[in-house]
C-alpha cells in the first residue's frame, strides 16, 4: 500500500476521540473481544493490526483482554493521531506498555500484503467512512490474512433521543443521508456498511457474529452529548439546508436539556467478528 492520505481528507480531532473514548469502551462487545482473543491466529506473540487507529483507543481497550506477549501495528492516515497513539500505547493486563509501530497508510487502498503476519485485525468506527469498493477491499484483505477480524462501532442509523422532539425524525433522516453522501467522487456506505461487510465476509467463507454496541449517553455524559449533538445537527443541516432555521431553536432546547442532565441519547452501533473458516473446521 502506498503511504499517504486519501483523496478526501476528513480530519478527526484527537480531542473528539478522547472525549468519546469512555463511551466507545463501554459500548464495545466484550463477548466478541474475548472470542477474538481466543481465536487469534498463530502460536507466538499476538500481532494486532489496528486499521484506522486514530488516537489508539482500541488498543487501550483491547490489549488488557489479550493473553501473552503482544505487538500492535497502528495504521492511520493522520500523522498527528498516530503520534498520539504512539505516546499513549496499549497496556497489557499486568500494566506493562505494549510495543507498537505506526504506519501512515491510506486504508482505502488496503491490500493483503499490508496485513502480513497479523494474528488479529481490528478496526473501530471505520466501515461507514468507506465506499462499497473500499469496503469490499477491506473485507477481502481481512479474509486473505486468515485471522480473526474484530470490527467495532459501525453506525446503524437509528438515533434515539429522550425526551422526544418533533425535529428528531427529520434531522435523523438528514444525518443518515449525510452519512451516505458523495464527497470527492466517493459515495460513502454510512449506516449500511456493517451489513454489507457481514454479507461479504460470509460469502467469502468467514463465520460472522454481530453484537449491538450502542452508545447510551445520559446525565453524566454532558460534555460528549453537547459535542455530539452539535456535530449531528450540523451534518443534518449541511445535507438539508432547509432545516437550518428550525435547527437553531432545536439546538438551544437540546443543549439546555443536556446542561440540566435531562437529555439521554442512544446512538446504535454494531460490532462484527469475522473468523476464518479454517479454525472452525
Amino acid at each position: 500500500m502506498s503511504s499517504g492520505v486519501t483523496a478526501v481528507e476528513v480530519r478527526v480531532s484527537s480531542q473528539w476521540l478522547r472525549l468519546r473514548e469512555p463511551a466507545d469502551a463501554a459500548a464495545r462487545s466484550l463477548d466478541l473481544a474475548r472470542e477474538a482473543a481466543a481465536a487469534r491466529a498463530g502460536t507466538g506473540p499476538t500481532v494486532v493490526h489496528d486499521l484506522g487507529c486514530g488516537s489508539g483507543s482500541m488498543g487501550r481497550w483491547l490489549a488488557p483482554l489479550l493473553d501473552g506477549p503482544q505487538h500492535w501495528v497502528l495504521h492511520d492516515r493522520d500523522p498527528d493521531l498516530l503520534a498520539v497513539a504512539a505516546t499513549e500505547p496499549p497496556r497489557a493486563a499486568g500494566g506493562l506498555p505494549v510495543p507498537v509501530e505506526t504506519r501512515r497508510d491510506d486504508l482505502t487502498r488496503l491490500g493483503p500484503g499490508d496485513l502480513a503476519g497479523a494474528s488479529l485485525i481490528t478496526a473501530s468506527a471505520l466501515l461507514d467512512m468507506l465506499t462499497a469498493d473500499e469496503g469490499e477491499r477491506f473485507v477481502r484483505s481481512c479474509v486473505a490474512a486468515a485471522c480473526p477480524a474484530l470490527v467495532t462501532l459501525s453506525v446503524t442509523g437509528e438515533v434515539r433521543l429522550d425526551p422526544h422532539d418533533p425535529l428528531d425524525a427529520p434531522l435523523s433522516a438528514a444525518f443518515n443521508e449525510h452519512q451516505r453522501r458523495t464527497v470527492g467522487g466517493r459515495t460513502l456506505l454510512g449506516p449500511v456498511a456493517a451489513r454489507a461487510a457481514a454479507d461479504l465476509f460470509g460469502a467469502l467463507g468467514a463465520h460472522v457474529e454481530a453484537r449491538p454496541s450502542p452508545w447510551r449517553l445520559g446525565g453524566t455524559d454532558r460534555a460528549l452529548i453537547l459535542e455530539w449533538i452539535d456535530g449531528w445537527v450540523g451534518a443534518a443541516v449541511e445535507q438539508r439546508p432547509e432545516l437550518a432555521a428550525a435547527s437553531s431553536g432545536y439546538l438551544r432546547r437540546r443543549r439546555h436539556q443536556a446542561e440540566q442532565g435531562r437529555l439521554s441519547v442512544t446512538v446504535p452501533h454494531v460490532d462484527l467478528l469475522a473468523l476464518p473458516a479454517g479454525p472452525r473446521a
